[in-house]
């Protein structure tokens, strides 16, 4: 399967910032190539005033997501995470290196034209991914859970993970509520994110808040854990990004 991005995404960038380990750098997000694109397609928009890179799934992750979705209304495994052992991940590789540091940007997602009930707009950003693109640490929003009404779905706002061996379904499971929290989100609506990585520790921040709303001292990929650095998403959502910043 081939990823590839539609238009150039000019304007849009990363910056590298000089940081305790002495590295400086810019990475400019237009220049990325189709092999940046893991089961992904982007293109340069205007979203809610911002230049954004606009992220979508193939057609080939379409299909395939279509079909996890006949098996589990089939049945198939039954309850949560049904067809995760054939789950599609959706990444932009942004950084190859990435260990310590913070990573900033603002991002938007909502649920894609036709989504399924359960489409919450899940998206966010991954870290420490591994060359098999399937192995990773990452913090994602559900925008939608934000201001519901329900308020076990608003406790389900933003979430860590480590795929493959710790999803969302084995965390709630084993240890409930240790690895998700309540921010005040909204679909489609820009949310400035901080995540700053330190060893075996992780703190997600939103929208410029002092203290972070999601608390991680047990970072599964361990304390010498390093890999690329990828914007995520989930195969029901329309994602936007802008503004991206890593410093090491």
């Amino acid at each position: 399967m081939k990823p590839a991005f539609t238009t150039p995404l000019a304007l849009l960038s990363a910056s590298m910032v000089l940081g305790s380990l002495g590295f400086a750098g810019t990475v400019d997000l237009h220049s990325l190539d189709a092999s940046s694109f893991h089961n992904a397609v982007g293109s340069e928009v205007t979203f809610k005033g911002k230049t954004a890179l606009k992220a979508e799934i193939t057609s080939e992750a379409r299909e395939r997501l279509a079909e996890i979705r006949r098996q589990r209304q089939a049945g198939g495994a039954g309850g949560p995470g049904a067809g995760e052992a054939n789950r599609v991940d959706h990444l932009i590789i942004v950084d190859e290196d990435f260990h310590n540091g913070t990573i900033e940007l603002e991002l938007a997602g909502q649920p894609a034209p036709g989504a399924f009930g359960g489409a919450r707009g899940f998206v966010g950003v991954a870290f420490r991914v591994q060359p098999d693109r399937k192995t990773y640490d990452c913090f994602y929003l559900r925008p939608t859970n934000g201001r519901a009404e329900d308020q076990e779905r608003r406790n389900h706002s933003v979430q860590y993970i480590s795929h493959p061996e710790y999803p969302w379904f084995k965390l709630r499971s084993e240890t409930p509520s240790k690895y998700e929290s309540y921010a005040d989100l909204q679909p489609a609506t820009w949310t400035k994110v901080k995540i700053t990585v330190e060893g075996e520790k992780a703190r997600l921040y939103i929208d410029g808040n002092s203290q972070p709303s999601l608390i991680v001292n047990d970072v599964k990929s361990g304390p010498d854990g390093k890999g690329a650095v990828a914007l995520w998403f989930e195969g029901s959502t329309v994602a936007h990004y802008a503004n991206l910043k890593i410093t090491k």
